[in-house]
């Protein structure tokens, strides 16, 4: 007698490291019959369930989709190597943690993009979910495949496999898109011609694309539904927006088991390389009665010992002090702990800091950006020197010992001495410990351990919508010298050195300023073997090195070069703040 599909998965479940990936049923996981909704939506993540269960996008959408009694929005993630083994052996089909049916049967098969190292996984869960890669290749009888997430604001890379990008934030228009699939009567093509019409949907098939000697000359819609400018779904207002009042709670140990609040969307900052900040424009806050009662929800309904604030820079919401008082009088009979995100060294209140760390000591994020203040100035980095020395001031003697400092290489104009600056700049936040230590009223003294200081090192890559859109991002082998001379330039034992791999660097740069070219080249470097390529050690380099050879992509040309002004960018065609 055959087995079920369930049957096999319980089999294939005693065979793997961490079964519970892959069984749903986590507190707050609602439970519908799926014979009795109109629309079934696999949101889909391409990456590991732990990664996947962190992220604060999945638990807003899911629980967004699923207030709507017609929906029924389940969930899928990128298996582990061992299950995907196992599941070819089987043939047994990607299937959706709340029923195990598989997804490949539902309505729409939705991927969130959030960076571009996921890419050869959304294409391997396509495959793996029996569902063509190409979306020319997809009949009537498949899912709408649909994604979004910052990637989306460059789509062209994966244009070739998705039917459909929202561009932009998920509550604004997602209800008119499902609206619209449940009233239609007709083909996949007439329904992506009615929500191409909607804000921020963007439909590739309706557009073409043309090039001479290399450049994108002309984009064109050829479809009478397609806009010329698609401009970004927005919310007027973040206050009044969904936002669950109960997260999924996992089973499992994820990446971060904690719950989180969302203060607002925006940046007043003007960061020349952050694309976030260039995408969610205008600055949208929640109130401070409505962040206080989402925190006391959160925290009566999942139970967790650690509550994050979220957003791009949190010590710029203007009542961040009365929030931490707030949240403070609510976390300290449960005996939770307060996470701040990365902070501004000039806007760091001792008192606050040093409320914060009742419960439990965690170490403080700053992010520098660059060694020397000339490249901050160049990257319009509001952070002083004097910013920096008095701010660690205030945190050291608020009781942290333990600092984390993020830096970038590679940024424009960048010299000899911005990259050693990095490790100089380490040395002083060492110094500045023990000067601070020494000045304390000796009456007053706490005993200290010492200081740990972590630096990290991004690669600096060009993003879309960004200031540095049109600049050179440095090879593979420019970005190697530059860790290798700030790690030698880093003496003293209480501070740690980590640095972003290079070659993925170049490999993301390409992706993130790709045109519709570049889907070749992802196709061919999942066909030849990539997989987790935002995973260190199951990143292969010489797999993309294949697949931009066979495909004709020159990482030179989409990663390296120096755009000029008035060149047609693949993105052109996206108002990312909706105002055009």
């Amino acid at each position: 007698m055959a087995k079920t599909m369930n049957e096999k998965i319980e089999e294939m479940l005693l065979k793997v490291t961490k079964p519970g990936r892959y069984i749903g049923n986590e507190v707050h996981m609602p439970k519908k019959n799926p014979a009795k909704v109109k629309i079934r939506f696999a949101f889909c993540f391409p990456d590991i369930y732990e990664v996947g269960m962190s992220h604060l996008g999945l638990q807003i959408l899911y629980f967004f989709l699923n207030r709507r009694e017609d929906v029924y929005c389940e969930r899928a993630f990128m298996p582990w190597i061992d299950m995907i083994t196992l599941m070819k052996e089987k043939n047994v089909p990607l299937w959706a943690l709340e029923t195990g049916d598989p997804i490949r049967d539902f309505s729409f098969v939705g991927f969130t993009l959030q960076h571009e190292m996921c890419f050869t996984n959304v294409l391997a869960m396509l495959n793996l979910a029996g569902i063509p890669l190409r979306r020319v290749d997809r009949g009537e009888d498949m899912p709408v495949v649909c994604a979004g997430g910052p990637c989306a604001y460059n789509p062209e890379p994966m244009s070739d496999f998705i039917d459909f990008f929202y561009i932009g934030d998920g509550e604004a228009a997602l209800d008119d898109v499902l609206d619209i699939y449940r009233s239609h009567q007709g083909d996949k093509e007439e329904y992506l011609a009615k929500i191409a019409r909607l804000p921020g949907i963007y439909v590739p098939s309706f557009y073409e694309a043309d090039y001479q000697a290399d450049l994108l000359t002309k984009f064109t819609p050829i479809h009478g539904s397609a806009p010329d400018i698609v401009k970004t779904a927005l919310l007027p207002s973040l206050d009044e927006a969904f936002f669950p009042d109960k997260f999924l709670v996992p089973l499992i140990e994820v990446t971060h088991h904690r719950a989180v609040i969302e203060l607002f969307r925006g940046c007043k900052r003007g960061c020349r390389f952050c694309q976030a900040r260039a995408t969610s424009r205008p600055i949208r806050l929640r109130s401070l009665d409505t962040l206080l009662a989402q925190a006391e929800a959160l925290l009566d309904s999942t139970g967790h010992e650690e509550i994050s604030l979220l957003s791009l820079s949190a010590s710029d919401y203007p009542h961040f002090e009365p929030l931490l008082e707030g949240l403070l009088k609510l976390t300290e009979n449960r005996n939770v702990s307060i996470s701040l995100p990365s902070l501004r060294l000039d806007k760091i209140s001792l008192a606050a800091l040093d409320k914060t760390q009742k419960v439990r000591k965690s170490s403080l994020t700053f992010a520098p950006e660059a060694g020397t203040q000339r490249l901050r100035d160049v990257i319009n980095k509001d952070m002083t020197d004097l910013d920096i020395s008095d701010g660690l001031r205030e945190a050291f003697k608020a009781g942290f010992d333990r600092i984390k400092l993020y830096f970038m290489t590679g940024l424009p104009t960048e010299t000899d001495e911005d990259v050693e600056a990095i490790s100089h700049l380490a040395h002083e936040v060492v110094e500045e410990y023990y000067r601070a230590d020494k000045s304390e009223d000796q009456s007053q003294k706490k005993r200290r351990r010492p200081v740990s200081v972590s630096v990290s090192c991004s690669c600096f890559v060009p993003k879309p919508h960004t200031p540095l859109q049109w600049e050179s991002q440095d090879t593979a082998e420019v970005f190697i010298e530059k860790q290798r001379r700030i790690k030698a330039k880093i003496k003293k034992k209480q501070i740690s050195y980590r640095y972003h791999d290079a070659q993925t660097a170049v490999v993301e740069g390409v992706l993130a300023r790709g045109d519709r070219r570049v889907g070749a080249a992802i196709e061919s470097a999942y066909r030849l073997g990539a997989l987790f390529d935002g995973w260190t050690e199951l990143f292969r380099f010489d797999l993309w090195e294949q697949a931009f050879l066979e495909t004709g992509i020159s990482p030179d040309f989409y990663a390296h070069r120096k755009r000029s002004k008035d060149e047609l960018l693949p993105w052109s065609f996206i108002d990312a703040n909706g105002t055009s």
